[in-house]
């Protein structure tokens, strides 16, 4: 057992330091950061049920909290919930194995797996024509340079609306997560073969397509970033694909985070649908997209589980659904138009 004093002396805040210590040290940066976000969310959580984390002594937390947090995340995308629950059960697994708290295991476990189950019934909750009509207006440059800036810099106005651009077309026709789209450098793309080499996902290397269209959006990005990309006294090659513009920025080129990129989706959704709208379009979101597309383009469940890189064929089904407009039609055009037993007259 720890001595008492030490683990007595430690607050929620210090105990999640520790945890995200251990992760660093043995999973993928990609990984880290979403652990990392995984606990800022629970640790606003913690705050609105009246918790401070940074004062609290482990001696008052238990997983009391995981339920909480469990209803905490109705909101979010079916993805993200299960990233996060993961990220916060293994908190609570660190507190127990180093002995630092106590855990009712048994308990977790059985929260977790109740929530998997409600979670394996529920297809991803978004409108195609919501998104085709934020793609729609997010097409004409013109609409992005629109609303006023946080900044006066008429420059960088205008490169966000181009980088917005072909990031949000980017996220939608390529099928990368969001930390996937923000880690591309210009080197990392085969203009040529409209092809990109990533790693992605549990580090596995992975191939990704893109459209005409996207690269003709990213082409125009790029030269409207030219003379900042050539001041940059760097080999374009290992530049960013995606890059800040903002004051912080300045005239350096640096790459966007993971929150810039859930920053442009909301802002870009707020400016063409409505702050109503916020929340229930994210970058994830897109990826859903990506996989519906393919699957009513394709008809085949095999072709959209490998463009997608779903290692379990069972998380590409959930996609298969279908609207009732498109059950009404599909019954309509089988059994109701022409139909043989239809009495001539």
């Amino acid at each position: 057992m720890p001595d008492a004093p030490q683990t007595n002396s430690l607050t929620i805040s210090d105990a999640m330091e520790r945890y995200l210590g251990t992760v660093e040290r043995a999973r993928s940066k990609a990984t880290m950061l979403a652990y990392k976000n995984a606990l800022n969310v629970f640790r606003q959580m913690l705050l609105e049920k009246g918790l401070d984390p940074a004062s609290t002594p482990l001696s008052q937390f238990n997983e009391d909290y995981f339920a909480k947090f469990i209803d905490y995340l109705n909101h979010y995308t079916t993805a993200t919930e299960q990233l996060y629950l993961q990220a916060v059960k293994g908190f609570y697994l660190y507190l127990a194995a180093e002995n630092i708290a106590e855990v009712n295991l048994a308990r977790l476990i059985l929260l977790k797996r109740q929530r998997a189950r409600r979670l394996g019934k529920n297809l991803p909750q978004y409108n195609m024509n919501e998104v085709k009509a934020l793609l729609e207006k997010a097409k004409d440059v013109q609409n992005l340079m629109s609303t006023p800036a946080k900044e006066e810099d008429a420059e960088n106005v205008r490169l966000r609306a181009y980088r917005d651009r072909a990031f949000l077309f980017t996220l939608a026709e390529t099928g990368l997560r969001v930390h996937e789209a923000c880690s591309l450098r210009r080197g990392d793309i085969d203009w040529n073969e409209g092809r990109a080499i990533i790693i992605g996902k549990g580090n596995k290397q992975a191939v990704i397509r893109f459209t005409s269209y996207v690269l003709q959006m990213l082409k125009e990005y790029l030269s409207q970033r030219a003379e900042l990309d050539g001041a940059s006294g760097k080999p374009l090659s290992s530049l960013p694909l995606f890059a800040r513009h903002d004051k912080g920025a300045g005239k350096k080129v640096k790459p966007m985070t993971t929150t810039t990129g859930r920053n442009i989706v909301r802002e870009r959704v707020e400016q063409f649908l409505g702050k109503e709208m916020v929340g229930k379009i994210t970058p994830h979101t897109f990826r859903h997209y990506f996989v519906t597309s393919t699957l009513r383009g394709t008809g085949n469940l095999a072709i959209a589980q490998r463009l997608a890189r779903h290692e379990n064929i069972q998380v590409t089904e959930r996609y298969t659904h279908l609207t009732d407009e498109e059950l009404d039609k599909a019954y309509y055009d089988v059994f109701e138009k022409d139909s043989k037993w239809k009495s001539k007259r």
